[in-house]
């Protein structure tokens, strides 16, 4: 059987009949059985993907079925599942079952997807290269010897590798678009607010944001379609409509005003063969009839500094209920109260997270706050009112999604400055609240992908799918720089 990347050729095969959702799934089991070496699942829900991909057959031919009929979707391990297992890639939780499911889950349930198993991350979202996971790390399947990217790498392997049609992924600072990148597919972070949180286990609650990866455009409109609006179970979403992304997508785009930020084009950090393309794409864009202007951003040297005192805080907020008491592993070594706390904490959470927590900690500290906690929110406030002045007069940002193709394994890891760099260009769009895609849109000389990033103005989801496609229909044009 041919192996469907797409939605919508699935869903043509099953309304001809040369498809069933049944032998779809049997497919992804099969790929995902051969690519384990991967390590992009944790755990694969054979049993209950199976019946509900019966179930679903069954709704086709009764004429019932759900817009995402046949889709079948993995999730990121810090998604629940009712029933099934979430650790968030940590000790601290493994063998912990969820006693109800994330509100994206029952939205996809609802239209008929089909979750086919859980996708390993760096531990508690933290990092940006999945090699942070206390089940191991998960290989790039353009290069076995290279990162995934991080957080989201298991889900974005599973798509990239094609072992499902897309995944759930959640972007903290840059945990969807930056694997995308690394991996060569779409990976889209929704404005802050527009997908329920309910049901996802924490890492910075006013960063997070759960979003879709697939391999084309048109599948992350129809996915967002489903699990965006409001939910009485967060009170931070918004209660916008949500329109028909699905629709919009391949609605065509008329000439359109965009700012591309010049120190990120001109970052010393840049791999000069993206440097090269992003100028390329510039002179293109313009040539096709759209508005291009090069813009300055006085808080770019801000942004990672910011990021990592706020959501290093709220992780060190967020992370304390798991002590050995009220959840998680408890050390079998601990001999009271205090050792209880100690010995399990210490145990059960790895070096990144531990590095986190206590950072959190001291920027939160009495006598710390001030001088760290509370001036990263002042800059945040900085950030965002920047960024609204600049879309009152554009429709989009342009920017590289990475500085660079996937590194190796280990290439990082004794710098954790240098890996918090890598999110240097993602961490704008969080700290700003906005959507986000990238977009696999090329190759470097080296055979790896790189992504090319756009940001909308707030709950601008419709504009940012309609240009997205039209830059993806530049990129089938050419596949190398």
């Amino acid at each position: 059987m041919h192996p469907y990347s797409s939605l919508a050729d699935t869903q043509k095969g099953l309304r001809d009949g040369s498809l069933t959702c049944d032998s779809v799934l049997r497919h992804f089991l099969a790929r995902i059985e051969k690519e384990k070496h991967l390590n992009a699942f944790l755990e694969v829900f054979t049993q209950s993907a199976l019946e509900k991909a019966a179930e679903v057959d069954k709704k086709i031919k009764a004429g019932k079925a759900g817009k995402l009929a046949g889709l079948v979707i993995a999730l990121k391990d810090n998604i629940c599942y009712k029933g099934h297992v979430v650790t968030a890639s940590s000790k601290i939780l493994d063998g912990f079952q969820s006693l109800y499911s994330a509100t994206v889950v029952e939205r996809l349930l609802a239209e008929d997807a089909i979750i086919i198993g859980r996708c390993n991350c760096d531990e508690f979202a933290m990092g940006s290269s999945n090699e942070n996971s206390a089940f191991g790390t998960v290989k790039n399947p353009r290069d076995n010897k290279r990162v995934s990217g991080g957080s989201s790498g298991g889900s974005t392997v599973a798509v990239a590798a094609n072992l499902c049609h897309a995944a759930l992924g959640t972007d903290t600072g840059g945990s969807i678009r930056q694997p995308a990148s690394f991996c060569g597919v779409v990976g889209m972070k929704p404005t802050y607010g527009r997908v329920s949180r309910h049901g996802i286990i924490a890492y910075a609650s006013s960063f997070d944001q759960v979003g879709p990866l697939t391999n084309n455009v048109q599948d992350a409109a129809s996915i967002l379609e489903v699990i965006a609006g409001g939910d009485e179970f967060d009170s931070t979403l918004s209660t916008k409509p949500v329109p028909d992304y699905s629709k919009t997508a391949s609605a065509k785009q008329g000439p359109v005003r965009i700012a591309y930020i010049k120190d990120c084009v001109d970052h010393p950090g840049l791999d000069p063969e993206i440097r090269n393309y992003m100028k390329g794409l510039i002179e293109q864009l313009q040539q096709e009839g759209h508005t291009l202007h090069a813009i300055d951003f006085p808080y770019l040297d801000y942004l990672v500094p910011a990021y990592y005192v706020l959501t290093t805080a709220e992780a060190s907020s967020n992370l304390g209920r798991y002590d050995g008491v009220h959840f998680g592993y408890r050390s079998p070594n601990a001999t009271d109260l205090e050792s209880t706390y100690k010995k399990s904490r210490s145990e059960g959470f790895g070096a990144e997270v531990k590095r986190r927590i206590m950072l959190g900690t001291f920027v939160l500290s009495e006598g710390y706050y001030d001088a760290y906690y509370s001036k990263a929110q002042k800059v945040r406030r900085l950030i965002q009112d920047k960024t609204k002045e600049i879309f009152a007069g554009h429709d989009f940002i342009l920017l590289p999604t990475t500085p660079g193709t996937a590194f190796e394994f280990g290439a990082n890891s004794a710098d954790p400055i240098k890996m918090y760099l890598e999110d240097i260009f993602t961490v704008h769009a969080n700290h700003a609240g906005i959507p986000a895609i990238s977009l696999p849109m090329v190759n470097h000389s080296n055979g790896l992908p790189f992504g090319v990033q756009l940001m909308a103005s707030h709950f601008e989801e419709a504009s940012l799918f309609r240009f997205a496609q039209e830059l993806m229909n530049i990129s089938a044009l050419k596949t190398s720089v």
